[in-house]
């Protein structure tokens, strides 16, 4: 009797069993990935405190797509908040704002106090750091934002000031202290701005100056080629150095004990700088949507061919940063692509233009991956095209890079304009440097290791085109 119950409840249970099995056979990836994101779970403390997350996160986001899953974009996440979850498309990862517990509302306040009370006394220093801790205990505190714009203004640092002051008007857009601040401020940072371009348009035509024929000229333009693929790959977590970076693109060998992958990345900047050089740049005042695309086609095209250029299908986020859903992002690279090729924006000075279109595209974040070294890219081809020196944004720079595009998130686009402006002037400063009658080359150039020198070639549009070999 047992046996025939045995048997019936088999046979009763067959088709959910086989059911069950042909669940998991379509969707083993999904499966594989929930028990993956389990396992980071318990070690993303610890990738933290070792400071791999980024490298973790890379290899999770690879796989993910590898298995038809979408894509997780990369940010910076050490030191900040993590949410995992598993969805039916995979593994998400977001980075979110810690939250300010009431603890901390209160230690910024009674931090506030104090500084004010030092700014009374005269002690200014004290007051200073009093500001800066209670910003640290609350960022989005207006009144500490507000009163520590006063006090840099009383400090003659303008510029701090009127970032202080917008990124408190971003958070309570009717301060009044703030806006009454803010309008004493702008016109006064504007005016500063312009004699920072003015300052780097001096220098630019310096650079003009120089021979053509000049061969410290060639050399530094040769040599800066390279400079710019190590920094713009090592920017992103490569850990390729220069001389292995030189080696791959003059000899097409691999470089043993290092991932195919990086030096994969390697051939595709080496690519997509070419076809920047020898088919974009002669356009002048004409860049399309599928030059956009065949730019990203050569960036990724060796590591992922599927991805390179074209449009993700996928949500993906970036630091604090929720880029626009994947049915906007055509929508929005159409109407990036026709700004660009405006009055309004070819009329703005050469580097705000450039630092721009840079932002703009990073914002879409219209690709699963390369949506940084295609901006880059993009961002030097509207530099040479207006006649500047394209510029390299240094590994070392990183920190800043990605504070001031999280700035820009923000609403204050004006502190990343800077930080391209400065890479302008570091480049320019570079070139007149190393065409000297008695300079022998780029001043960091000369180890051949991973260091690397500060800038793309210049030249203008001479410079990434030299060295272009097949």
């Amino acid at each position: 009797m047992k046996l025939v119950s045995m048997a019936a409840a088999v046979t009763a249970v067959e088709p959910e069993l086989k059911w069950v099995s042909l669940w998991l056979r379509a969707r083993w990836p999904a499966v594989l990935v929930a028990l993956l994101a389990a396992l980071l779970v318990v070690l993303l403390p610890v990738l933290l405190l070792d400071g791999q997350v980024q490298a973790a996160l890379k290899g999770w986001a690879f796989l993910r797509s590898k298995l038809g899953l979408g894509y997780v974009g990369i940010a910076t996440y050490t030191g900040q908040t993590t949410e995992l979850s598993v969805t039916s498309g995979g593994l998400e990862l977001m980075v979110l704002k810690p939250k300010v517990s009431p603890e901390g509302r209160l230690e910024a306040k009674a931090a506030l106090h104090q500084a004010l009370e030092m700014k009374r006394q005269g002690k200014r220093e004290k007051a200073q750091k009093l500001f800066l801790h209670a910003l640290k205990m609350d960022p989005d505190y207006v009144d500490a934002l507000t009163e520590f714009g006063l006090f840099s203004e009383e400090e003659k640092d303008i510029i701090q000031a009127d970032y202080l002051y917008s990124k408190a008007l971003t958070i309570s857009p009717h301060n009044k202290k703030a806006l009454v601040s803010r309008d004493r401020t702008l016109p006064l940072v504007e005016e500063i701005d312009q004699r920072f371009f003015s300052i780097i348009d001096s220098k630019v035509q310096k650079v003009l100056s120089i021979p053509k024929g000049s061969s410290a000229l060639r050399r530094v333009m040769e040599e800066s080629y390279y400079h710019h693929i190590y920094h713009t790959v090592a920017i992103e977590g490569n850990t390729l150095t220069l001389a292995e970076i030189r080696h791959i693109i003059e000899t097409r060998y691999a470089v043993p004990g290092k991932s195919l992958e990086e030096q994969n990345e390697v051939i595709g900047m080496h690519a997509a700088m070419k076809y920047v050089n020898t088919t974009l740049l002669s356009r002048i005042g004409s860049v399309s949507l599928l030059d956009i695309l065949e730019i990203h086609r050569r960036v990724l095209g060796f590591v992922d061919p599927v991805e390179g250029g074209r449009f993700r299908t996928t949500q993906v986020f970036v630091g604090h940063h929720v880029p626009p859903h994947p049915r906007d992002v055509e929508k929005q690279m159409l109407e990036f692509v026709q700004w660009i090729n405006s009055e309004d924006a070819m009329g703005l000075h050469p580097v705000e233009f450039a630092a721009l279109v840079h932002y703009k595209l990073v914002y879409i974040h219209p690709f699963v991956d390369g949506n940084g070294r295609t901006s880059r890219l993009l961002m030097n081809l509207i530099l040479m095209q207006a006649g500047y020196p394209p510029i390299t944004i240094r590994k070392e720079q990183r920190a800043e890079y990605y504070h001031a595009l999280e700035v820009a998130n923000e609403g204050d686009v004006r502190p990343f304009i800077r930080l391209i402006a400065k890479c302008t002037e570091t480049t320019l400063d570079m070139l007149l440097f190393a065409t000297t009658e008695h300079s022998v080359g780029l001043p960091e150039a000369r180890d051949g290791g991973g260091g690397g020198g500060s800038s793309s070639s210049a030249g203008c549009k001479q410079t990434i085109s030299l060295k272009t070999r097949t």
